[in-house]
């Protein structure tokens, strides 16, 4: 892994963005995806951070990007801590599993904890996370309803200690409900591809419908 640079994104890489976002999802939880419309609804959202808004070039292309938003954790008294999310992380298909997501994943943790920022929560693949440091939201008592501990939730503490013994409720951001509609019409604008099924996406169902108790 060499001569690469990571930068924040620009106006005049959006489209490639979506596209590269598309390209890394497409078939990969569900036949087909809607990944590359969030990216694109997302940067005019209140919640989105441009700051946190991260591209990697290699060979003057992108081929990664990372997008985070504001999150927050209640707590049983109503109180607020604002934290981070963050998604799509996208690395194109010809670059997977060669590091490029985790140097992605590593340099935006630290521009987050350089911004002030101490607790990111995820839902995801513990398979890809746990080695960055993610771990069962169950360890931190950061639940998303009463009693209810998705498997796929993790939460990684840029500030170690941060979560007290307190029980957190989880808040996303509303830009994560996606109109599947308006997803499907924006990818039209894109070259057709063939929607499947793979076994990723049985994985990703399982990973999605599983709860810790």
């Amino acid at each position: 892994m060499e001569n690469y640079t990571i930068r924040i994104e620009q106006a005049k890489d959006h489209w490639n963005v979506e596209d590269l976002t598309r390209k890394a999802f497409w078939n990969l939880n569900v036949p087909g995806c809607s990944e590359h419309y969030m990216v694109h609804v997302m940067r005019n959202h209140p919640d989105f951070i441009p700051e946190l808004d991260l591209v990697l070039e290699k060979d003057n292309r992108i081929i990664g990007n990372i997008m985070y938003t504001k999150a927050k954790l209640v707590d049983e008294e109503n109180c607020e801590k604002q934290i981070l999310t963050f998604g799509p992380l996208s690395i194109h298909p010809d670059f997977q599993r060669k590091g490029y997501g985790k140097v992605l994943l590593e340099y935006s943790f630290a521009k987050a904890k350089e911004m002030s920022y101490d607790v990111i929560v995820i839902f995801g693949n513990p398979d890809n996370y746990v080695s960055r440091g993610f771990k069962s939201c169950k360890k931190f008592d950061v639940y998303v309803r009463e009693g209810i501990y998705p498997a796929a939730m993790m939460v990684k503490e840029l500030t170690e200690g941060f979560l007290d013994k307190r029980k957190w409720r989880y808040v996303e951001s509303e830009v994560y409900e996606v109109d599947e509609r308006a997803a499907e019409q924006f990818d039209t604008n894109f070259e057709k591809m063939e929607k499947k099924f793979q076994p990723s996406q049985e994985e990703f169902y399982i990973h999605s419908h599983s709860r810790i108790v």
